[in-house]
């Protein structure tokens, strides 16, 4: 029997997930109406998180954040059963998933930090990414069960904590892709653009394919071939802002890419290839 915490869009999904795969699982959330929400389905719902735990030989994880991960923890422990598993797939701090490693092993428990790319459909699909990383021994042994959850499992190595720093990094590039697609409909607002043809223009130049080819460029360290140079890049940034500006539209990171390129031609770059402005994050 498992026990999952958390009934989140996530949660509740990966716990239809396993139901229907024949798996008892125990169901617990602070708000106990999406625990109870889940006996429908087959699970087992308790108000109490410490029942939630009793008997299950793994536990999962998917709560907030670090602190909510830490607190309910800490109470559940007093049901935990000896030697038992935790497996937190919370988006966390690489410094929380060591901590929590180190400490719960010293109270004689296993837990893993199991990070995933998965949305909700995904949950329940059993589709999407995994990550895990550190005690190759837990992780071999955890292997069979953690990829019938997910589409692929991807193992980091023996390092703890890189499967949560991977999975800050590639949430930090949703976020950065999101609101610049945001900027790129305010700037299309303010120049009387219709979002059709914005999406007409994304159907037939797809700047998605370009990202492999551009990666290798910003990380190779060498900018002075450029196909775009800076001074040219900032200048049309420079037509962004004002043009939405014009149009009484705000650009939320328009503004600190220009800021960052002005300090790049500042320290004579303006002649390198605009992607220089990454530099300094190699």
């Amino acid at each position: 029997m498992r026990a999952f915490l958390g009934m989140g869009l996530l949660g509740a999904n990966f716990v239809r997930a396993l139901l229907k795969k024949g798996v008892p699982v125990n169901v617990w959330n602070r708000t106990a109406a999406k625990a109870t929400a889940l006996e429908a389905d087959g699970a087992k719902a308790f108000a109490n998180v410490v029942d939630a735990v009793k008997g299950a030989e793994i536990i999962h994880v998917t709560l907030k954040d670090d602190a909510s991960v830490n607190e309910v923890l800490e109470i559940a422990s007093a049901g935990f059963q000896p030697g038992a598993i935790i497996i937190d797939h919370t988006t966390t701090s690489v410094d929380g998933a060591i901590e929590r490693t180190k400490a719960w092993k010293a109270r004689g428990f296993t837990y893993l930090h199991a990070p995933v790319f998965m949305g909700p459909i995904n949950a329940l699909e059993s589709t999407g990414t995994m990550m895990v990383s550190g005690d190759q021994t837990i992780i071999t042994k955890m292997t069979p069960i953690l990829s019938e959850m997910t589409g692929k499992l991807v193992n980091f190595g023996d390092e703890e904590g890189k499967a949560a720093g991977l999975k800050l990094t590639g949430n930090c590039f949703l976020v950065t892709f999101t609101a610049g697609l945001a900027d790129t409909l305010a700037l299309a607002k303010a120049l009387h653009i219709p979002v059709k043809d914005v999406a007409a223009l994304f159907d037939m130049w797809n700047p998605a394919a370009m990202l492999p080819a551009r990666l290798q460029r910003m990380t190779a360290g060498t900018y002075n071939r450029p196909s775009w140079e800076l001074n040219m890049a900032r200048k049309d940034t420079q037509l962004f802002i004002e043009a939405a500006e014009k149009g009484g539209t705000n650009l939320a990171m328009i503004p600190g890419i220009a800021a960052a390129m002005d300090r790049f031609i500042e320290r004579g770059h303006g002649n390198d290839d605009w992607s220089v402005i990454g530099k300094d994050s190699i």
